[in-house]
């Protein structure tokens, strides 16, 4: 493309030609003398291989050519003005993109309402969901396919490599069906639920949770009888309530409210020893975490965002 036909200059003299449609006072609106801007135009027309304006001695007029490019020439100068303010704000983190992978179990509660308030505070960050377990954003985020993710994993237990956030802390409950004898009994002996087999995540998916389980089994002396493995919390509790086993899950998962599923926190299970000490249950952490150095204003924005929620 000629260089005539990327400077601005040129349309700006054409736009005002077009508005006065008269090279004079085009001029004086320009702060210019009157044979710049006819030449101007005239290198233009050359350049276009188009005539833009008949002219006579009384009157200018714009041709069809120049009535076609009226309306985009005044997009593109208002376009132009706007680049500096785009500029700022991309820079400020207040215009740009974040690809956030999400595990479900954050998703029941606390992603929803982040996402309403960042879009009602950012609205011109664009906020690209994607619902991935952990070993998935892993792999999403060694192909450049992810700014961030929260990821689920036992307290401090974040996979390495990647700066963290805290969000959450949540204690893990057993998920029976509603027709279990366990279901029905007022307090819960941590044996009799050991016993039971059960419907666990693969490993791979959060490894550090998955150690975590299988550690409250030996530390009394069991090995866990797995049922069943699988991906999803929603699938796990689905899996309970069709009588497969029982699930230790998220605190949060009791969001999801499936019909036929009881939940059996700590403080339900019967305390045991000598000194009747009370039932320790594994916790997990939800973080965000996102690549170190990300130079990405957008995404700065947001960890500074999720970490006032955090905090709050």
């Amino acid at each position: 493309m000629k260089e005539s036909l990327i400077d601005l200059r040129v349309w700006r003299q054409f736009l005002a030609v077009a508005e006065e449609l008269h090279f004079g006072r085009a001029a004086l609106r320009l702060h210019m003398t009157q044979p710049p801007v006819t030449q101007a135009i005239a290198q233009l027309e050359k350049s276009l291989g188009a005539v833009l304006f008949d002219r006579t001695r009384r009157r200018v007029a714009l041709t069809p050519a120049g009535e076609a490019l009226l309306p985009e020439v005044r997009e593109l100068l208002a376009r132009a003005q706007a680049l500096p303010v785009r500029a700022r704000a991309a820079a400020a983190g207040e215009v740009g993109r974040v690809r956030l992978a999400f595990v479900s179990t954050i998703g029941f509660e606390r992603l929803p309402v982040w996402v309403r308030e960042f879009r009602q505070r950012s609205p011109d960050v664009a906020l690209e969901l994607v619902e991935a377990t952990g070993d998935v954003q892993l792999e999403a985020f060694s192909r450049g396919e992810i700014d961030a993710g929260l990821m689920l994993h036992s307290p401090g237990s974040a996979p390495p490599g990647l700066e963290r956030l805290a969000v959450s802390q949540e204690p893990l409950v057993l998920a029976l069906p509603a027709t279990h004898p366990l279901a029905r009994a007022r307090k819960v002996r941590l044996a009799d639920a050991l016993a039971e087999p059960v419907v666990i995540f693969p490993r791979r998916i959060v490894p550090s949770l998955h150690d975590a389980i299988f550690g409250l089994y030996h530390a009394a002396g069991r090995t866990p009888r797995i049922a069943q493995e699988a991906i999803q919390m929603q699938t796990i509790v689905n899996l309970v309530w069709g009588g497969l086993g029982v699930a230790w899950v998220p605190e949060s998962v009791m969001q999801f409210r499936r019909a036929g599923i009881v939940y059996r926190g700590a403080a339900e299970f019967e305390p045991e020893g000598r000194r009747r000490a009370a039932v320790a249950l594994p916790s997990c952490e939800t973080s965000l975490v996102w690549a170190a150095g990300a130079a990405n204003p957008a995404l700065a924005r947001f960890i500074e965002f999720i970490g006032r929620g955090a905090a709050g």
